[in-house]
């Protein structure tokens, strides 16, 4: 771990091994409440002189940087591919948006305005300034556990804020290469620390703490829930991107071959180990039977295996719950009437005998009372629903808790537009299966939490908005 500019070996070891073979890839060390409580001490310091730093000398460290993370992109991708399973192609895709994460921000850090405002006194002149909330806890994934770290230090570090992170145990090892980073540009001491040991033992040193201002967390609903009721007492900022079940609805007027090819690049991306990944694919009635044939074949050609293996499309799943989760749904599925047009089986022979892989698998029939319909799916399982008419399609998508991210394709203008208003969702793609970019926000509504993240609305939940009246002397008249 690494705390106050010094990296913090400790006698517990935590073994990080590669999903795909069972293989010991690196070790971290685990910490406990004394050694946080020193983070945040050391983030405590360090945020004085960090936020007193113009932007263009923060710019400055995080175009150093992105500098680093492009001399070592293609080793991160391989760390990332080894410690949780993606593909090497996601995994590079993921080093890419860790570099545009930071790139961004050094510029971004140069744009933090307030305001002169005009006000009814005369004798009196009133300003606002954005000023950095102080000191950030940033709680990640494992699906994504370098751009997710990315996504929240590069924003906070950009307008000043000083930063504790805590990874994920499944798959901690390429946010240390990123600390490593940190530390050969020579962020000053205290600026970035991170933790790893037992959850709820950090998570309570962290909330408990007057110092931490603010939580951005990245994960599951429960346990968001969770974080939010430990902040109450110390009325502490925090932004949430929770879990989705995002729907992705194909309707009659479709470009089918395009709509295919979306819902396999949202699907089954990371083996479908995202919050953003299709949940529920709703299928016009009229075109139902044409789309589940071209998709299915579609799905049956895809290559799974090892991630390191670059004709591979999709890698493994991250462990033996994950498997055991989904496949626990399709079981439910199929008693309750849906079939099974591809896959639906745990991959165990040959190459797949040391890892935990499960076939892409598409169902067809998948009724509402199912309950793939009504829970996150966290892997490579694709539902086909039947719908008939815009309006029961949209209630349908809606009819959850969730509202992450959501799909639709049409070729109708006017029903994109009336689609992507109805739909109670962070985020829409129209014909797009990846509507995130980063200039644009990203964050959820209802349950997948609040606060985004990406382009100039990744800023504001760093800074706070200070107003300042100052009353004046009024010069004599005549």
């Amino acid at each position: 771990m690494y705390i106050n500019g010094s990296w913090v070996k400790s006698d517990q070891v935590l073994e990080v091994k590669n999903p795909a073979t069972g293989e010991l890839v690196d070790v971290a060390y685990l910490i406990g409440a004394e050694e946080t409580n020193q983070a945040i001490q050391a983030a405590k310091n360090a945020f004085p002189v960090w936020s007193s730093l113009t932007a263009e000398q923060r710019s400055d460290y995080l175009y150093q940087i992105v500098d680093k993370l492009q001399e070592k992109k293609e080793h991160l991708a391989k760390i990332i591919t080894k410690e949780m399973g993606k593909s090497i192609h996601n995994a590079r895709y993921e080093v890419g948006s860790t570099i545009s994460f930071f790139k961004w921000f050094a510029e971004e850090a140069r744009r933090v305005y307030g305001d002169v405002l005009p006000i009814s006194t005369a004798n009196k002149r009133a300003h606002v300034i954005k000023q950095p909330i102080g000191v950030v806890a940033a709680v990640t994934p494992w699906n994504f556990p370098l751009s997710m770290g990315a996504r929240k230090l590069a924003p906070a570090l950009a307008v000043g804020c000083t930063v504790i992170v805590k990874p994920s145990s499944e798959a901690p090892l390429s946010l240390i290469e990123l600390f490593k980073i940190f530390d050969e540009v020579g962020l000053p001491n205290g600026v970035v620390n991170l933790v790893l040991g037992p959850s709820a033992e950090i998570a309570k040193t962290l909330m408990d703490s007057q110092d931490v201002r603010k939580i951005s967390f990245t994960g599951s609903t429960e346990v968001g829930k969770t974080l939010i009721r430990q902040s109450a007492d110390t009325i502490k900022r925090v932004s949430m991107e929770l879990g989705g079940h995002a729907p992705f609805i194909v309707f009659e007027d479709a470009d089918l071959d395009l709509a295919v090819q979306g819902v396999i690049s949202s699907k089954f991306a990371s083996s479908g180990q995202q919050c953003v990944c299709t949940n529920r694919v709703y299928i016009q009635e009229s075109i139902y039977e044409q789309f589940a044939e071209k998709f299915q074949k579609a799905v049956r050609q895809m290559k799974v295996g090892n991630g390191m293996d670059e004709s591979n499309q999709m890698g493994s799943l991250i462990n033996a719950n994950a498997i055991n989760s989904i496949h626990g749904q399709v079981n439910d599925a199929l008693e309750k009437g849906a079939r099974v047009l591809c896959g639906g089986v745990r991959l165990t022979t040959e190459e797949y005998a040391n890892g935990y892989f499960y076939a892409p698998t598409v169902l067809a029939d998948v009724t509402e009372e199912m309950v793939i319909t009504r829970e996150e799916t966290f892997g490579p399982v694709a539902p086909l629903i039947r719908f008939q008419t815009e309006a029961e399609v949209i209630e349908k998508a809606n009819n959850t808790n969730y509202g992450l991210a959501s799909y639709f394709y049409t070729n109708d203008l006017s029903r994109m537009y009336r689609v992507s208003e109805k739909l109670q969702y962070g985020m829409v793609g129209v014909n797009d299966p990846a509507p995130f970019s980063m200039q644009a926000p990203f964050g959820g509504v209802k349950e997948s939490g609040y606060g985004r993240e990406s382009g100039k609305y990744g800023l504001e939940d760093y800074l706070e908005t200070k107003s300042i009246s100052i009353m004046i002397k009024q010069s004599p008249v005549g």
